[in-house]
C-alpha cells in the first residue's frame, strides 16, 4: 500500500476500512502515529450505542483500503469522553497490587532450579524469598544448595513436609533433566 499522508488519518475522520485480513469495518480517527506506523481508532461512537466503544490499533500496512466518511467531533473532547475514571483507576491499583505480588515469587540471584524449587513449595504452602533462602509458612528455611539437608527451622511436621516436597521436586527435576 502507498504511503499516506498525516491529512489521510487526520483526528476526527471517519474511515471506512479494508485490511489485507480482508476484515472491513468503520472507525474514527483518534490518532495516528507516524514513527510506528500505527493507527488508533475509536469504533462504535456513532451507532447510538452508549459510552462503550472499542479502541482498534492498526499497522496502517495492513490496511488495503479505505473511504472517508465524514468527519466527526473531536474524539478526545474530555467533556464528552466516556472514562469512568474511578474503575480505571481501581483496575490500575489492582494491577500494581497483583504485579507486586508477582514480582514478590522471583528470587534474584538465584539459579533456575531454585526458581524450579521454589515454585513447587509455593503450590501447597506460603512461600517468600529472604534474599536467596526460601521461606516456608514463615517458619522453615531452605539455604542454597536447595538439597533436603538444608531445610532448617519449622517444627518437626512442617520441617519434614517440606523436606518431602523438596526430595519430591528434585527427583522431577532431575527426571526432567536426564
Amino acid at each position: 500500500m502507498e504511503a499516506h499522508s498525516n491529512e489521510d488519518f487526520a483526528v476526527g475522520c471517519i474511515l471506512s476500512i479494508k485490511t489485507t485480513f480482508g476484515e472491513e469495518f468503520e472507525g474514527q480517527v483518534i490518532t495516528f502515529d507516524r514513527p510506528s506506523n500505527i493507527l488508533v481508532l475509536q469504533e462504535g461512537g456513532n451507532s447510538g450505542s452508549g459510552p462503550k466503544r472499542n479502541l482498534r490499533l492498526l499497522k496502517a500496512n495492513y490496511i488495503k483500503d479505505f473511504a472517508l466518511m465524514g468527519h466527526g467531533e473531536d474524539p478526545l473532547d474530555a467533556n464528552k469522553c466516556f472514562l469512568d475514571l474511578d474503575t480505571l483507576k481501581a483496575r490500575e491499583d489492582s494491577a500494581i497490587r497483583q504485579a507486586e505480588l508477582d514480582a514478590e515469587r522471583f528470587g534474584v540471584g538465584v539459579t533456575a532450579e531454585a526458581q524450579s524449587i521454589f515454585d513447587a513449595l509455593a503450590k501447597t504452602h506460603p512461600v517468600r524469598w529472604d534474599k536467596t533462602v526460601i521461606v516456608v509458612m514463615n517458619e522453615v528455611r531452605v539455604s542454597s544448595p536447595y538439597l533436603p539437608e538444608s531445610v532448617k527451622g519449622g517444627t518437626p511436621a512442617a520441617n519434614e513436609r517440606v523436606r518431602k516436597v523438596l526430595e519430591f521436586e528434585r527427583k522431577r527435576l532431575q527426571t526432567r533433566n536426564a
